[in-house]
């Protein structure tokens, strides 16, 4: 069996399309979705991840808003920064780059970001309230990468009613908050979340109609751990050194035969990571829209 591509680019595109119509009736209304980043230092993969962030916004019709402090930038410093964008009417959503140097508190500046504010969708407040089932595009941010692990399966036809996902790993980014939003109503997938502790994890693999690998471990699940027709989201992310080129290289979770068993494979990069900065755009133009509600 060859598997059905999960292209997270075209499904990126065509979410792109539909916010460039939506930000154009924004502005029709005076209104221009604002995004801003946050960068602390200098690091080279930050720099070009969040260039490419605001190329796309731009080309999108975004405001784009680029806010940088030196690495030696003290934890006041990038505070009063976080301060500015909270009361900036022009910032409708924004992001602090990850990671920050280590003499800085990573989680109290994630904890002074305006919630309403938060791009990302992983303020401990967006988190509460996705917990407790009463978050929504509609009232509050939703995590980027797991909204784009379900859009990403649903702009291909397929139906999580009733399905069984399987999620390898629990990091807050992914692993926790995608099996929250995969057991809403509007889905009603039953989910199981599998970590270093968990006992015969094949097993559990073989059991799944989807699987959500988000470990950050090279190759972990293998043919062997897919039952046939599977669906296959490879969201890890490991960076080595390619022997051949000698230059980093990006591997995924997922061994590339899997392609052979599994119905559904996104592939990585270029599946789930175009979906994330999609839908990180999607947070910040809701946001400006419940601006004007």
């Amino acid at each position: 069996m060859t598997a059905q591509v999960l292209d997270g680019k075209a499904a990126s595109a065509a979410i792109k399309s539909e916010l460039a119509e939506r930000i154009a009736s924004l502005k029709e209304r005076g209104v221009t979705p604002g995004i801003a980043t946050v960068l602390v230092g200098a690091d080279p993969a930050s720099q070009l991840y969040v260039g490419m962030k605001h190329k796309q916004s731009v080309a999108i019709g975004m405001n784009s808003i680029q806010r940088e402090l030196p690495a030696d930038a003290t934890q006041e410093d990038v505070e009063a920064l976080l301060d500015e964008l909270n009361a900036d009417p022009t910032c409708h959503g924004y992001i602090v780059q990850l990671p920050l140097p280590k003499h800085i508190d990573t989680d109290r500046v994630l904890e002074r970001i305006d919630p309403a504010k938060d791009a990302d969708g992983l303020h401990p407040t967006n988190l509460g309230r996705l917990v407790l089932n009463v978050n929504s595009e509609i009232t509050t941010p939703l995590p980027c990468t797991p909204r784009g692990v379900i859009e990403l399966l649903v702009r291909n036809g397929y139906d999580l009613n009733g399905k069984h996902v399987v999620v390898v790993g629990r990091g807050v980014t992914i692993g926790r908050s995608v099996g929250l939003l995969l057991t809403r109503r509007e889905y009603n997938a039953t989910v199981t979340l599998t970590h270093t502790g968990t006992v015969d994890m094949s097993a559990h693999l073989r059991e799944a109609d989807v699987i959500v690998a988000s470990a950050g471990v090279k190759h972990l699940v293998t043919a062997a751990d897919v039952k046939p027709g599977a669906a296959v989201l490879d969201v890890g992310v490991t960076r080595e050194e390619d022997p051949e080129t000698g230059k980093p290289k990006i591997y995924g979770d997922v061994h590339p035969d899997v392609g052979e068993v599994a119905g559904y494979l996104s592939p990585n990069p270029g599946g789930v990571g175009p979906m994330t900065v999609a839908l990180l755009m999607t947070n910040v133009v809701e946001a400006a829209e419940r601006s004007l509600a």
